[in-house]
């Protein structure tokens, strides 16, 4: 039985945490995103919503982004 076609651009993963709360990111996923040894990530939180990792880099593009989906929610950014 073969695997289904993945949508370009997007991936799906597991990740196990270890015994110091420490969590491998999958190479496809290092490849995907750029992330690079010393990289600084910046983690989100969310009870409901669950977590979410950005490179610290793209951080303030990804907050403004978020400010502005509350601000104007329903309207998507072009």
């Amino acid at each position: 039985m073969s695997q289904p076609k993945k949508p370009k651009g997007k991936t799906l993963a597991t990740a196990k945490v270890g015994e110091k709360g420490q969590i491998v990111i999958p190479k496809e996923m290092r490849d995907m995103f750029n992330i690079s040894p010393g990289d600084t990530l910046l983690l989100l939180g969310d009870r409901d919503q669950g977590i979410a990792i950005v490179k610290a880099e793209n951080a303030l593009d990804f907050a403004s982004s978020v400010l502005s989906a509350l601000q104007n929610p329903g309207k998507e950014e072009t």
